[in-house]
């Protein structure tokens, strides 16, 4: 049986750079929310909103340890993004080089 779908698009999670950078931080090690905190100037509600978008889009897990909450990466996600700008990456390097060939190919006068 198949889970839920994700309730947030990966690509509407990783728009805002909040976001981008929570997952950067949490790409090192996992972090509890007050952890998280201090690496940002926004409120704590904000960053609890943030995670939530993140956890919807199964971009991070959660667990609880005594008191706090513990998130973790989850980078399964982020294959989609990968594969989505691996394709313009190529496509980028495919005009590059019929550029580069045309410049090379244009006579010196």
């Amino acid at each position: 049986m198949m889970g839920a779908a994700p309730k947030h698009d990966v690509y509407q999670a990783i728009a805002d750079p909040s976001r981008r950078e929570m997952l950067k931080l949490l790409s090192h090690s996992d972090s509890s929310i007050k952890e998280i905190c201090e690496h940002f100037t926004i409120s704590r509600t904000a960053i609890v909103k943030h995670l939530n978008v993140l956890s919807d889009a199964e971009l991070v897990s959660d667990r609880k340890a005594g008191r706090e909450k513990i998130y973790s990466l989850q980078p399964e996600q982020l294959l989609e993004v990968k594969e989505w700008v691996s394709y313009f990456e190529q496509f980028w390097d495919n005009k590059l080089s019929m550029l580069k060939h045309m410049v090379e190919e244009e006579p010196n006068d």
